[in-house]
Protein backbone atom coordinates (compact mmCIF):
# COMPACT_ATOMS: atom_id res chain seq x y z
CA UNK A 1 0.00 0.00 0.00
CA UNK A 2 2.69 2.59 0.87
CA UNK A 3 4.02 1.88 -2.52
CA UNK A 4 1.02 3.49 -4.23
CA UNK A 5 1.36 5.92 -2.07
CA UNK A 6 4.68 6.90 -3.71
CA UNK A 7 3.61 6.38 -6.98
CA UNK A 8 0.94 8.86 -6.21
CA UNK A 9 3.26 11.25 -4.78
CA UNK A 10 5.77 10.80 -7.66
CA UNK A 11 2.69 11.09 -10.46
CA UNK A 12 1.84 14.90 -8.48
CA UNK A 13 5.73 15.72 -8.33
CA UNK A 14 6.04 15.02 -11.77
CA UNK A 15 3.38 16.68 -13.07
CA UNK A 16 3.72 20.11 -11.10
CA UNK A 17 6.89 20.29 -12.82
CA UNK A 18 6.18 19.93 -16.23
CA UNK A 19 3.78 22.57 -15.97
CA UNK A 20 6.04 24.76 -14.44
CA UNK A 21 8.78 24.49 -17.16
CA UNK A 22 6.51 25.22 -20.81
CA UNK A 23 5.69 28.32 -18.64
CA UNK A 24 8.61 29.72 -17.78
CA UNK A 25 10.24 28.71 -21.32
CA UNK A 26 7.52 30.56 -23.23
CA UNK A 27 6.27 33.76 -21.41
CA UNK A 28 7.15 35.91 -23.55
CA UNK A 29 5.08 33.82 -26.63
CA UNK A 30 1.68 33.44 -24.22
CA UNK A 31 -0.28 35.42 -22.33
CA UNK A 32 -1.26 35.08 -19.26
CA UNK A 33 -4.71 33.55 -19.61
CA UNK A 34 -3.76 31.12 -21.62
CA UNK A 35 -1.28 29.93 -19.15
CA UNK A 36 -4.04 30.13 -16.68
CA UNK A 37 -6.34 27.78 -18.68
CA UNK A 38 -3.41 25.34 -19.42
CA UNK A 39 -2.84 24.74 -15.98
CA UNK A 40 -6.46 24.31 -15.32
CA UNK A 41 -7.05 21.58 -17.15
CA UNK A 42 -3.97 19.77 -16.54
CA UNK A 43 -5.14 20.14 -12.68
CA UNK A 44 -8.46 18.18 -13.53
CA UNK A 45 -6.63 15.76 -15.70
CA UNK A 46 -4.43 14.69 -12.63
CA UNK A 47 -7.58 14.80 -10.26
CA UNK A 48 -8.97 12.16 -12.39
CA UNK A 49 -5.83 10.03 -12.49
CA UNK A 50 -5.84 10.41 -8.52
CA UNK A 51 -9.54 9.27 -8.59
CA UNK A 52 -8.97 6.45 -10.32
CA UNK A 53 -5.77 5.33 -8.31
CA UNK A 54 -7.94 6.06 -4.92
CA UNK A 55 -10.68 4.06 -6.35
CA UNK A 56 -8.84 0.78 -7.29
CA UNK A 57 -6.37 0.94 -3.86
CA UNK A 58 -10.67 0.57 -2.32
CA UNK A 59 -11.00 -2.57 -4.38
CA UNK A 60 -7.53 -4.36 -3.23
CA UNK A 61 -8.50 -3.38 0.46
CA UNK A 62 -11.93 -4.82 0.00
CA UNK A 63 -10.26 -8.53 -1.72
CA UNK A 64 -8.12 -8.76 0.73
CA UNK A 65 -5.11 -8.14 -1.71
CA UNK A 66 -1.90 -6.98 -0.73
CA UNK A 67 -0.07 -4.74 -3.16
CA UNK A 68 3.39 -5.69 -3.52
CA UNK A 69 3.22 -9.45 -2.66
CA UNK A 70 3.80 -11.28 -5.74
CA UNK A 71 3.15 -8.13 -8.08
CA UNK A 72 4.78 -5.08 -9.24
CA UNK A 73 3.22 -2.18 -7.82
CA UNK A 74 4.00 0.42 -9.96
CA UNK A 75 2.34 -2.16 -12.76
CA UNK A 76 -1.26 -2.55 -10.69
CA UNK A 77 -2.71 0.03 -12.92
CA UNK A 78 -2.29 -2.22 -15.59
CA UNK A 79 -3.97 -5.18 -14.36
CA UNK A 80 -7.29 -3.59 -13.95
CA UNK A 81 -9.11 -3.09 -17.21
CA UNK A 82 -9.30 0.46 -18.73
CA UNK A 83 -12.11 2.10 -17.13
CA UNK A 84 -13.87 5.48 -17.93
CA UNK A 85 -12.96 8.87 -15.67
CA UNK A 86 -15.31 8.55 -12.61
CA UNK A 87 -16.26 11.69 -10.24
CA UNK A 88 -14.67 11.03 -6.81
CA UNK A 89 -17.88 10.06 -5.38
CA UNK A 90 -19.00 7.16 -8.05
CA UNK A 91 -15.39 6.04 -7.05
CA UNK A 92 -16.40 5.56 -3.27
CA UNK A 93 -19.60 4.33 -3.89
CA UNK A 94 -18.66 1.33 -5.87
CA UNK A 95 -15.74 0.71 -3.57
CA UNK A 96 -18.09 0.35 -1.10
CA UNK A 97 -20.83 -2.03 -2.99
CA UNK A 98 -17.47 -3.95 -4.15
CA UNK A 99 -16.62 -4.58 -0.58
CA UNK A 100 -20.20 -5.30 0.81
CA UNK A 101 -19.99 -8.06 -2.04
CA UNK A 102 -16.85 -10.14 -1.65
CA UNK A 103 -17.57 -9.69 2.41
CA UNK A 104 -20.03 -12.83 4.59
CA UNK A 105 -20.68 -11.79 7.85
CA UNK A 106 -17.57 -9.86 8.88
CA UNK A 107 -15.17 -12.65 7.02
CA UNK A 108 -14.18 -13.46 3.48
CA UNK A 109 -15.61 -15.86 1.14
CA UNK A 110 -12.79 -17.93 1.63
CA UNK A 111 -12.96 -17.71 5.96
CA UNK A 112 -17.17 -18.64 5.21
CA UNK A 113 -16.09 -22.30 4.21
CA UNK A 114 -13.57 -22.83 7.06
CA UNK A 115 -15.90 -24.31 9.48
CA UNK A 116 -18.43 -26.70 6.79
CA UNK A 117 -16.92 -30.21 6.80
CA UNK A 118 -16.04 -32.58 4.06
CA UNK A 119 -18.98 -33.45 2.25
CA UNK A 120 -19.41 -36.76 0.18
CA UNK A 121 -22.10 -38.75 -1.15
CA UNK A 122 -21.42 -42.65 -2.58
CA UNK A 123 -23.90 -44.42 -4.19
CA UNK A 124 -24.61 -47.87 -5.02
CA UNK A 125 -26.93 -49.38 -7.62
CA UNK A 126 -27.51 -53.05 -7.79
CA UNK A 127 -29.56 -55.39 -10.55
CA UNK A 128 -29.78 -58.86 -10.08
CA UNK A 129 -31.15 -61.61 -11.87
CA UNK A 130 -31.29 -65.34 -10.85
CA UNK A 131 -33.67 -67.21 -8.20
CA UNK A 132 -32.99 -68.00 -4.64
CA UNK A 133 -36.09 -67.93 -2.23
CA UNK A 134 -33.53 -68.25 0.44
CA UNK A 135 -32.25 -65.07 0.51
CA UNK A 136 -33.80 -63.21 -2.34
CA UNK A 137 -32.61 -59.77 -4.00
CA UNK A 138 -34.73 -57.34 -5.62
CA UNK A 139 -34.36 -57.25 -9.88
CA UNK A 140 -32.73 -53.46 -9.46
CA UNK A 141 -32.37 -51.50 -6.34
CA UNK A 142 -30.45 -48.58 -4.86
CA UNK A 143 -28.98 -50.38 -3.01
CA UNK A 144 -27.11 -48.29 -0.45
CA UNK A 145 -26.43 -44.15 -0.71
CA UNK A 146 -23.89 -43.15 1.65
CA UNK A 147 -23.46 -39.46 3.24
CA UNK A 148 -19.96 -38.48 4.56
CA UNK A 149 -19.60 -35.63 6.64
CA UNK A 150 -15.91 -35.72 7.98
CA UNK A 151 -13.73 -32.82 9.43
CA UNK A 152 -10.87 -31.48 12.03
CA UNK A 153 -12.62 -30.66 15.06
CA UNK A 154 -9.17 -29.24 16.92
CA UNK A 155 -5.90 -30.19 16.96
CA UNK A 156 -6.97 -33.07 19.12
CA UNK A 157 -9.74 -34.46 17.91
CA UNK A 158 -11.93 -35.37 14.78
CA UNK A 159 -15.05 -35.94 13.89
CA UNK A 160 -16.40 -38.73 10.93
CA UNK A 161 -20.32 -39.33 10.53
CA UNK A 162 -21.49 -41.81 7.90
CA UNK A 163 -25.32 -41.71 7.16
CA UNK A 164 -26.69 -44.32 5.27
CA UNK A 165 -29.78 -43.82 3.00
CA UNK A 166 -31.70 -47.09 1.65
CA UNK A 167 -34.80 -47.52 -0.31
CA UNK A 168 -36.44 -48.40 3.24
CA UNK A 169 -35.33 -46.07 5.85
CA UNK A 170 -31.90 -43.82 7.28
CA UNK A 171 -29.43 -45.45 9.27
CA UNK A 172 -26.55 -44.19 11.21
CA UNK A 173 -23.69 -46.33 10.15
CA UNK A 174 -20.98 -44.74 11.95
CA UNK A 175 -20.82 -41.30 13.64
CA UNK A 176 -17.78 -40.86 15.97
CA UNK A 177 -15.37 -38.67 17.49
CA UNK A 178 -11.65 -39.69 17.45
CA UNK A 179 -9.03 -38.08 20.10
CA UNK A 180 -5.74 -38.26 18.31
CA UNK A 181 -3.21 -36.23 20.11
CA UNK A 182 -3.60 -38.45 23.86
CA UNK A 183 -0.32 -39.14 26.22
CA UNK A 184 1.69 -42.77 25.70
CA UNK A 185 0.47 -42.65 21.55
CA UNK A 186 -3.55 -43.80 22.48
CA UNK A 187 -5.72 -43.51 20.01
CA UNK A 188 -9.48 -42.91 21.92
CA UNK A 189 -12.85 -42.95 19.56
CA UNK A 190 -16.27 -42.57 20.60
CA UNK A 191 -19.26 -42.95 19.31
CA UNK A 192 -21.07 -45.68 16.77
CA UNK A 193 -18.72 -47.62 15.15
CA UNK A 194 -18.42 -51.23 13.19
CA UNK A 195 -16.17 -53.15 15.75
CA UNK A 196 -13.16 -53.88 14.96
CA UNK A 197 -13.46 -57.87 14.35
CA UNK A 198 -11.28 -58.97 11.54
CA UNK A 199 -11.88 -57.62 8.27
CA UNK A 200 -14.91 -57.49 6.35
CA UNK A 201 -17.07 -56.95 9.24
CA UNK A 202 -14.76 -52.77 9.15
CA UNK A 203 -15.47 -52.44 5.95
CA UNK A 204 -18.58 -50.16 4.05
CA UNK A 205 -20.31 -51.32 1.08
CA UNK A 206 -18.54 -49.58 -1.30
CA UNK A 207 -14.97 -50.72 -0.49
CA UNK A 208 -15.91 -54.33 -0.30
CA UNK A 209 -13.76 -56.19 -3.32
CA UNK A 210 -17.38 -58.22 -3.90
CA UNK A 211 -20.95 -57.34 -4.54
CA UNK A 212 -22.06 -59.13 -1.58
CA UNK A 213 -20.61 -59.94 1.46
CA UNK A 214 -19.26 -63.92 2.26
CA UNK A 215 -21.13 -66.47 3.85
CA UNK A 216 -19.83 -66.88 6.86
CA UNK A 217 -20.26 -63.08 7.67
CA UNK A 218 -23.66 -63.25 6.31
CA UNK A 219 -24.29 -66.24 8.84
CA UNK A 220 -22.10 -65.73 11.90
CA UNK A 221 -21.35 -62.08 12.19
CA UNK A 222 -24.55 -60.28 11.56
CA UNK A 223 -24.45 -60.17 7.51
CA UNK A 224 -24.52 -56.33 6.26
CA UNK A 225 -24.80 -54.07 9.43
CA UNK A 226 -22.36 -56.99 11.58
CA UNK A 227 -21.29 -55.91 14.92
CA UNK A 228 -22.24 -52.35 14.98
CA UNK A 229 -22.71 -50.78 17.63
CA UNK A 230 -22.66 -47.41 20.22
CA UNK A 231 -19.44 -47.71 22.04
CA UNK A 232 -15.98 -46.91 22.86
CA UNK A 233 -12.68 -48.10 21.73
CA UNK A 234 -8.63 -47.49 22.51
CA UNK A 235 -6.07 -48.64 20.30
CA UNK A 236 -2.26 -48.46 20.40
CA UNK A 237 0.61 -49.11 18.98
CA UNK A 238 2.83 -51.76 20.73
CA UNK A 239 6.23 -52.37 20.52
CA UNK A 240 7.40 -54.85 17.94
CA UNK A 241 10.39 -56.61 16.50
CA UNK A 242 12.34 -55.05 13.68
CA UNK A 243 9.82 -55.02 10.51
CA UNK A 244 7.15 -55.70 12.20
CA UNK A 245 3.99 -53.57 12.41
CA UNK A 246 1.44 -54.64 15.49
CA UNK A 247 -1.37 -52.94 16.36
CA UNK A 248 -4.01 -53.45 19.32
CA UNK A 249 -7.86 -52.56 19.80
CA UNK A 250 -9.89 -52.81 22.86
CA UNK A 251 -14.04 -52.02 22.36
CA UNK A 252 -16.90 -51.72 24.57
CA UNK A 253 -20.25 -51.48 23.21
CA UNK A 254 -23.47 -50.92 24.78
CA UNK A 255 -24.54 -54.80 23.64
CA UNK A 256 -27.09 -54.57 20.63
CA UNK A 257 -25.66 -55.80 17.40
CA UNK A 258 -28.58 -57.66 15.01
CA UNK A 259 -28.41 -61.19 15.07
CA UNK A 260 -25.11 -61.64 16.41
CA UNK A 261 -25.29 -59.77 20.29
CA UNK A 262 -28.68 -58.39 22.69
CA UNK A 263 -28.48 -56.40 25.44
CA UNK A 264 -31.67 -57.49 27.67
CA UNK A 265 -30.64 -55.16 30.37
CA UNK A 266 -28.11 -51.96 31.08
CA UNK A 267 -25.16 -53.99 32.08
CA UNK A 268 -25.55 -56.88 29.23
CA UNK A 269 -22.39 -55.17 27.22
CA UNK A 270 -20.48 -56.87 24.55
CA UNK A 271 -16.41 -56.29 23.91
CA UNK A 272 -13.71 -56.85 21.23
CA UNK A 273 -10.49 -57.32 20.65
CA UNK A 274 -7.83 -57.23 17.97
CA UNK A 275 -4.68 -57.60 17.65
CA UNK A 276 -2.81 -56.63 13.86
CA UNK A 277 0.46 -57.81 12.65
CA UNK A 278 1.97 -56.36 9.90
CA UNK A 279 4.88 -56.79 7.49
CA UNK A 280 6.53 -55.42 4.54
CA UNK A 281 8.09 -59.05 2.96
CA UNK A 282 9.75 -56.93 -0.29
CA UNK A 283 9.18 -53.67 -2.15
CA UNK A 284 6.26 -55.12 -3.56
CA UNK A 285 5.07 -57.68 -1.19
CA UNK A 286 3.06 -57.03 2.06
CA UNK A 287 1.60 -59.27 4.62
CA UNK A 288 -1.22 -58.31 7.05
CA UNK A 289 -2.06 -61.06 10.07
CA UNK A 290 -4.99 -60.48 12.52
CA UNK A 291 -6.36 -62.16 15.25
CA UNK A 292 -9.98 -61.12 16.59
CA UNK A 293 -12.23 -61.70 20.09
CA UNK A 294 -16.07 -60.52 20.90
CA UNK A 295 -18.13 -62.05 23.72
CA UNK A 296 -21.90 -60.58 24.43
CA UNK A 297 -25.17 -61.96 25.43
CA UNK A 298 -27.34 -63.28 22.89
CA UNK A 299 -31.43 -63.19 22.16
CA UNK A 300 -32.23 -65.58 24.62
CA UNK A 301 -31.40 -63.43 27.51
CA UNK A 302 -28.72 -62.37 29.73
CA UNK A 303 -27.81 -65.60 30.83
CA UNK A 304 -27.15 -66.94 27.58
CA UNK A 305 -23.64 -65.66 25.64
CA UNK A 306 -22.04 -65.73 22.67
CA UNK A 307 -18.55 -65.77 21.96
CA UNK A 308 -16.94 -65.15 18.58
CA UNK A 309 -13.20 -66.09 17.68
CA UNK A 310 -11.50 -65.05 14.33
CA UNK A 311 -8.74 -65.38 12.50
CA UNK A 312 -7.73 -62.99 9.31
CA UNK A 313 -4.76 -62.52 6.50
CA UNK A 314 -3.94 -60.69 3.71
CA UNK A 315 -1.78 -60.89 0.90
CA UNK A 316 -0.37 -57.83 -1.35
CA UNK A 317 1.79 -57.48 -4.41
CA UNK A 318 2.38 -54.56 -6.38
CA UNK A 319 4.91 -54.67 -8.70
CA UNK A 320 6.92 -50.71 -8.29
CA UNK A 321 7.49 -50.38 -12.28
CA UNK A 322 4.17 -51.60 -13.32
CA UNK A 323 1.81 -50.62 -10.16
CA UNK A 324 -0.65 -48.70 -12.07
CA UNK A 325 -0.94 -52.01 -14.26
CA UNK A 326 -0.39 -55.13 -12.37
CA UNK A 327 -1.69 -55.87 -8.46
CA UNK A 328 -2.87 -59.25 -6.75
CA UNK A 329 -4.57 -59.17 -3.33
CA UNK A 330 -5.55 -62.36 -1.27
CA UNK A 331 -7.93 -62.36 1.31
CA UNK A 332 -8.81 -65.19 3.80
CA UNK A 333 -10.98 -65.13 6.65
CA UNK A 334 -11.74 -68.18 9.40
CA UNK A 335 -14.36 -67.24 12.39
CA UNK A 336 -15.48 -69.68 15.24
CA UNK A 337 -19.26 -68.93 17.05
CA UNK A 338 -19.97 -70.52 19.98
CA UNK A 339 -23.45 -69.44 22.24
CA UNK A 340 -25.39 -71.05 24.67
CA UNK A 341 -29.03 -71.43 24.07
CA UNK A 342 -31.84 -73.28 25.65
CA UNK A 343 -31.52 -76.99 26.26
CA UNK A 344 -34.35 -78.61 23.58
CA UNK A 345 -34.09 -81.98 25.89
CA UNK A 346 -34.60 -80.11 28.87
CA UNK A 347 -38.23 -78.04 27.21
CA UNK A 348 -39.76 -81.45 26.40
CA UNK A 349 -39.55 -82.63 29.29
CA UNK A 350 -40.83 -79.37 31.93
CA UNK A 351 -42.90 -76.63 30.88
CA UNK A 352 -40.64 -73.62 29.65
CA UNK A 353 -42.33 -70.61 30.90
CA UNK A 354 -38.60 -69.09 30.51
CA UNK A 355 -35.76 -70.66 28.45
CA UNK A 356 -33.58 -73.23 30.20
CA UNK A 357 -29.97 -72.79 29.32
CA UNK A 358 -28.12 -76.17 28.58
CA UNK A 359 -28.10 -76.32 25.21
CA UNK A 360 -24.29 -75.33 23.57
CA UNK A 361 -23.43 -74.71 19.89
CA UNK A 362 -20.59 -74.32 17.55
CA UNK A 363 -20.71 -73.14 14.43
CA UNK A 364 -17.49 -72.36 11.95
CA UNK A 365 -17.19 -70.48 8.56
CA UNK A 366 -14.59 -69.27 6.51
CA UNK A 367 -14.06 -67.68 3.29
CA UNK A 368 -10.91 -67.16 0.75
CA UNK A 369 -10.18 -64.65 -2.36
CA UNK A 370 -7.95 -63.51 -5.11
CA UNK A 371 -8.20 -60.41 -6.98
CA UNK A 372 -5.98 -59.59 -10.06
CA UNK A 373 -5.14 -56.55 -11.73
CA UNK A 374 -4.81 -57.50 -15.37
CA UNK A 375 -4.99 -53.78 -17.31
CA UNK A 376 -4.73 -50.38 -15.83
CA UNK A 377 -8.87 -50.12 -14.64
CA UNK A 378 -9.58 -53.89 -15.13
CA UNK A 379 -10.07 -56.00 -11.98
CA UNK A 380 -10.55 -60.33 -11.96
CA UNK A 381 -11.87 -62.26 -9.01
CA UNK A 382 -12.85 -64.98 -7.21
CA UNK A 383 -14.02 -66.06 -4.12
CA UNK A 384 -14.49 -69.22 -1.89
CA UNK A 385 -16.91 -69.35 1.18
CA UNK A 386 -18.70 -72.12 3.13
CA UNK A 387 -20.09 -71.70 6.53
CA UNK A 388 -22.00 -73.37 9.38
CA UNK A 389 -25.70 -72.02 10.39
CA UNK A 390 -25.80 -70.12 14.10
CA UNK A 391 -28.56 -71.83 15.65
CA UNK A 392 -27.90 -75.51 14.30
CA UNK A 393 -23.93 -75.93 13.11
CA UNK A 394 -25.43 -79.49 11.30
CA UNK A 395 -26.56 -77.22 8.10
CA UNK A 396 -24.15 -75.67 6.11
CA UNK A 397 -23.99 -73.58 3.07
CA UNK A 398 -21.40 -73.73 0.68
CA UNK A 399 -21.11 -71.18 -2.53
CA UNK A 400 -18.67 -69.19 -4.42
CA UNK A 401 -18.01 -66.38 -6.75
CA UNK A 402 -16.49 -64.91 -10.08
CA UNK A 403 -16.13 -61.18 -9.91
CA UNK A 404 -14.86 -58.71 -12.92
CA UNK A 405 -14.59 -55.48 -12.04
CA UNK A 406 -13.76 -52.00 -13.85
CA UNK A 407 -12.63 -48.49 -13.04
CA UNK A 408 -13.79 -45.66 -15.59
CA UNK A 409 -12.25 -42.99 -13.36
CA UNK A 410 -11.36 -42.69 -9.57
CA UNK A 411 -15.05 -41.82 -8.52
CA UNK A 412 -17.12 -44.94 -10.37
CA UNK A 413 -16.82 -48.28 -10.59
CA UNK A 414 -18.72 -51.14 -12.50
CA UNK A 415 -18.74 -54.62 -11.50
CA UNK A 416 -20.49 -57.61 -12.59
CA UNK A 417 -20.22 -61.05 -10.57
CA UNK A 418 -21.54 -64.46 -10.79
CA UNK A 419 -22.57 -66.05 -7.28
CA UNK A 420 -23.55 -70.29 -7.56
CA UNK A 421 -24.66 -71.35 -3.75
CA UNK A 422 -25.52 -74.81 -2.56
CA UNK A 423 -27.71 -74.31 0.76
CA UNK A 424 -27.95 -76.57 3.31
CA UNK A 425 -31.57 -77.78 1.74
CA UNK A 426 -29.40 -79.09 -0.99
CA UNK A 427 -31.62 -76.40 -2.93
CA UNK A 428 -29.07 -74.50 -5.56
CA UNK A 429 -28.72 -70.82 -6.27
CA UNK A 430 -27.25 -69.00 -9.45
CA UNK A 431 -27.21 -65.40 -9.62
CA UNK A 432 -25.73 -62.08 -11.37
CA UNK A 433 -25.22 -59.34 -10.42
CA UNK A 434 -24.03 -56.20 -11.82
CA UNK A 435 -23.17 -52.69 -9.62
CA UNK A 436 -22.60 -49.30 -10.48
CA UNK A 437 -20.56 -47.06 -7.96
CA UNK A 438 -20.34 -43.34 -7.87
CA UNK A 439 -19.05 -40.76 -5.67
CA UNK A 440 -19.28 -37.08 -5.23
CA UNK A 441 -17.59 -34.83 -2.85
CA UNK A 442 -14.47 -35.68 -0.91
CA UNK A 443 -14.94 -38.98 0.56
CA UNK A 444 -11.74 -39.76 3.30
CA UNK A 445 -9.79 -42.93 2.98
CA UNK A 446 -10.59 -45.71 4.64
CA UNK A 447 -8.21 -47.76 7.22
CA UNK A 448 -5.59 -49.47 5.41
Amino acid sequence: MKRIHCLIFVILTASLVSLAQPSQANAPAQSATDDKAAMEQRLRDLEDRVVMLEGEIRQLKAQGAQPGQGTNATAAPASVPAQPQVSAEQGAAGATSQAETVRLGGAGSAASKVLNPDVSVIGDFIAGAGRNPINPTPAFQMHESEIGLQAIIDPYARGDFFISFGETGVNLEEGFITFTALPASFVVRGGKMRAAFGKVNTLHNHVLPWVDRPLVTQNLVGGEDGISDAGFSVQRILPAPKNWFLEATGQTFRGDSPDVFTSSHKNDVSVVGHLRAYRDLSESTNMDLGGSYSRGHNLFGSDFVTHLYGADATFRWKPLQRAIYRSFVARSEFIWRQQNQPSLAACLTITCPTFVRGGFQRAFGFYASGDYQFARRWFLGGRVDRSDRPFNASLTDKGGSVVLTYWPSEFAQLRGQYRFTRYAQNFDAHEAFIQLQFALGAHGAHPF
